[in-house]
């Protein structure tokens, strides 16, 4: 049953978008087009794996320990080493993205270094030190929690697509129905809330 919680309920009943209402910034910002949503949603997966798995393994062994049988307790240190974790990791993202595609990597534009400050990001990381999680339930929490974000983003994308073929009263084109939209998807995403 945790593994379910883990998975299942990372993905659809915690979304970190639709539920939590965390990183909204990329997910108002890239979700014009479903390819740079693509882009944007495996760069996510990619960074909330690795740093849920790293600032993880740092938070049960570095910052908790025991030295000659004395405890030590640094957590005041947790943000600050989670934010450095996230930012390292968006900077490699980053130079790949610029090598291997650079048409990727001008379309996600400024919106490829804020995943350094996507809330979702570092809640992922301080939610599995709040849990106690295991490095691997971290890294399983993380992964599933960016292919929630990506889910998300994905759908989010698509109806904008759709909604730029429709005729909208005028006082809804752009950014009004965007939210409206995003708000009836949050509505359907907290339906899932009994499953776990």
């Amino acid at each position: 049953m945790r593994w379910l919680e883990l998975t299942i309920g990372a993905v659809l009943v915690y979304n970190f978008v639709l539920s939590r209402f965390l990183g909204i910034c990329p997910f108002l910002g890239v979700s014009k087009r479903v390819s740079t949503a693509m882009g944007m949603s495996g760069a996510v997966v990619a960074v909330m794996t690795l740093s849920s798995a790293i600032t993880s393994a740092l938070d049960i062994y570095c910052l908790h320990f025991e030295l000659n049988g004395r405890p030590y307790d640094l957590g005041f240190l947790q943000t600050l080493l989670f934010i450095l974790v996230i930012a390292a990791l968006v900077q490699i993202i980053e130079i790949v993205l610029k090598k291997t595609s650079p048409k990727l990597y001008q379309a996600l534009g400024i919106y490829l270094p804020l995943i350094t400050t996507n809330c979702a990001v570092l809640g992922a990381a301080t939610i599995n030190a709040k849990s106690c999680h295991t490095v691997l339930e971290s890294t399983v929490f993380g992964c599933f929690s960016g292919i929630g974000f990506a889910l998300a983003l994905l759908i989010f994308s698509s109806l904008r697509e759709k909604l730029e073929l429709s005729d909208p009263p005028r006082a809804m084109v752009g950014t009004p129905i965007a939210l409206v939209t995003a708000g009836i998807l949050a509505m359907a995403f907290n339906g899932f809330a009994g499953l776990c």
